[in-house]
């Protein structure tokens, strides 16, 4: 299942559906472009707070999942935890592996 992830989320960065950072993604959340928020478990409690808080006051669906490392280097970066999916069809088979993943 962790492949399947990881490979969605390349192909997002690769077809230009991928934001990744905070600021990044707070400013496409108040555009109203993120249809997935990714937040991974192991960024700062401040963060955490400010993204679910923005994703929840915008609407907009959020996954708190892995570890920053893992999902940075998923989509070929380093040091970011946090994504943002911008496309319908990637953030709705995305968040099926997710649950698909966490419920296991």
């Amino acid at each position: 299942m962790r492949k399947k992830i990881d490979s969605y989320l390349g192909f997002a960065k690769r077809s230009r559906n991928l934001l990744m950072g905070y600021n990044t993604c707070l400013l496409a959340m108040n555009k109203r472009k993120i249809k997935l928020l990714i937040v991974a478990d192991d960024v700062s409690e401040n963060t955490m707070k400010k993204m679910v808080g923005s994703a929840e006051e915008h609407q907009v669906v959020y996954r708190i999942y892995s570890t920053c490392d893992e999902l940075s280097q998923a989509c070929g970066t380093m040091g970011r935890g946090v994504f943002g999916i911008t496309d319908q069809n990637f953030a709705n088979v995305i968040l099926k592996e997710i649950d698909e993943n966490q419920s296991i």
